[in-house]
């Protein structure tokens, strides 16, 4: 029996409107009737209409189903962000067995781990991948060769209607599809470090974000979006799969993200609507040069922290409204912003909470603050919420607090009006000298210089103070370098306090993503580690 909702949840939420019967594979269905020609995705100059985009997870769901795996059975899914996998993942749904979504950039560690914590039956593989053949790969993952489904790019252009286009169905197999409550995708925590925790979803959770989402940008079907997030991750989830879907527009995304060829087809395209993380959307800015940007109206953002600086950048070159969720991949969202905020709020806080998700908060010793404002750790109940991790009570021990409450891993405050303002993760504080500075505010002044594109601060050891302020940044385009001399004036001229001044600077050409998108500071921080592990004092020493 597949894992779902609580009875008693499903039945309050479906009655407030927030969760349906509906599941997507229907909607798609429904879209292919009603508007065949539209078009559903489009990607490196391919593209499927929601006629096509039906029938190719039809085929794809046929292959599945030959299989013959179970009910609730776990594949692999391992594409390039493109139509292919959107379609791969509404395959796995009509035949009634769960996804396992990888990200394309995974490497071989990442896909064995997820495939043996998730237990996958099988595994639907692109031809050609980052690691090798598909086939191939499947096998070093363990997965026998005759429950892999080979997906060639060439798949889209076969879904013309023509005869041999038509689904292959599997005699004696019949397998009702996953419903919109049941436990439908796993994916992973991206950006942690060792094992990753697999995330469990339904379709359900989804669909309640979508209607904020929605409410919060004033969405409707004239909408064309662009996706350039990993697509099973929490953020790629619903931007690409979920919401277009439901409102039934196009939505152009990306195999590999391109930041100049995503303001090109902004431009080209007439894209209404950008979801991107906080780095992408900066480094799209600094490559559009002379584009006009216009036509977008509301950009999505998050997953790090946002400069305030860029996001105003951004709003003042495109006329768009730049808004942000705050919340996790396990829990949906706690608060949001939308167009009617001030800017300033909209640029500095995570939002206004969100009533239904029920938020509070708790001390350190995991105790619940009387009155729920001020500052502490958040929690949340509602329609949003995941439930929780596969087969890992340890990590779900920490995750849920008293009567389901599901934690949150960051330090925030909430004032008396709802606004919730991040100020760092629990991890990701500096301790430099026993005071705590957020990693995510040195980040944010240092960003604001303006050679500056992206920054990310790290903890650099140190025997006298414990931690010094180290930060790596990807500089602009136009700029040549930064010293940090240079870097400690524009500081000095913003007010900023000294011991928040960063004691050692690395300029990269490019900062590290994790396989969801955003910087790989684990991996930074790694770096840090086994370099100044046995450093005395570095005292200002630039890098």
């Amino acid at each position: 029996m597949l894992p779902s909702a609580d009875p008693y949840d499903d039945a309050v939420y479906r009655s407030c409107g927030w969760w349906s019967d509906e599941t997507l594979s229907q909607r798609v269905a429904e879209l292919a009737a009603v508007q065949p020609d539209g078009v559903a995705y489009e990607w490196d100059h391919a593209q499927v209409t929601w006629a096509q985009y039906d029938r190719l997870a039809s085929q794809l769901s046929a292959l599945v189903s030959a299989l013959d795996l179970g009910r609730g059975d776990r594949v692999l899914v391992w594409l390039p962000d493109g139509g292919l996998v959107h379609a791969a993942y509404l395959a796995c749904e009509r035949a009634g067995c769960v996804v396992v979504g990888v990200g394309w950039r995974a490497g071989e560690r990442e896909l064995m781990a997820l495939s043996a914590q998730t237990n996958a039956a099988a595994m639907m593989v692109a031809s050609s991948t980052p690691l090798g053949d598909g086939a191939e790969v499947a096998q070093r993952l363990g997965i026998s060769p005759d429950r892999v489904v080979v997906v060639h790019e060439s798949m889209h252009g076969e879904a013309d209607g023509g005869p041999d286009s038509a689904p292959r169905l599997v005699a004696g197999h019949a397998t009702r599809p996953i419903s919109s409550s049941e436990l439908w995708f796993i994916n992973s925590t991206s950006g942690t470090t060792g094992l990753p925790k697999c995330v469990l979803q339904t379709q359900n959770r989804w669909r309640y974000f979508h209607t904020k989402a929605a409410s919060f940008g004033a969405l409707n079907e004239r909408d064309v979006f662009m996706s350039v997030l990993p697509a099973p991750f929490g953020f790629g989830l619903w931007t690409a799969h979920v919401t277009p879907t439901l409102l039934g527009v196009p939505c152009h995304v990306q195999s590999r993200f391109d930041p100049a060829a995503a303001a090109q087809t902004i431009a080209a395209r007439g894209v209404t609507v950008l979801c991107a993380t906080s780095s992408q959307f900066v480094m799209i800015l600094d490559a559009a040069g002379d584009l006009n940007l216009s036509s977008l109206r509301v950009l999505f953002t998050g997953g790090e922290a946002i400069s305030p600086s860029r996001a105003r950048e951004f709003e003042a070159r495109t006329g768009c409204t730049v808004l942000n969720f705050y919340g996790s991949n396990e829990t949906g969202l706690l608060s949001g912003t939308s167009i009617g905020d001030p800017i300033e709020m909209r640029v500095t806080t995570g939002g206004r909470i969100v009533d239904e998700m029920n938020v509070r908060l708790y001390d350190d010793d995991r105790r619940r603050i009387p009155g729920d404002r001020g500052e502490g750790r958040p929690a949340c109940r509602g329609p949003a919420l995941s439930l929780g991790y596969l087969d890992d009570s340890a990590a779900n021990a920490e995750l849920f607090v008293d009567d389901g409450w599901m934690l949150m891993g960051d330090r925030v405050h909430i004032d008396s009006n709802g606004w919730l303002t991040v100020i760092g993760r629990t991890a990701d504080f500096i301790i430099r000298g026993g005071k705590n500075l957020s990693a995510a505010a040195i980040e944010d002044d240092v960003a604001s210089h303006p050679a500056v594109a992206l920054a990310a601060a790290v903890a650099v050891p140190d025997e006298r103070l414990g931690e010094r302020v180290g930060v790596f940044v990807e500089l602009r385009a136009d700029a040549e370098t930064l010293t940090i001399d240079e870097l400690r004036q524009h500081l000095h001229d913003r007010g900023v306090g000294r011991e928040w001044w960063p004691e050692h600077l690395w300029v990269l050409d490019e900062l590290p993503r994790s396989s969801g998108g955003k910087v790989a500071k684990s991996a930074l921080r790694s770096g840090t580690l086994s370099r100044f592990g046995t450093l005395q004092r570095p005292e200002d020493r630039q890098q």
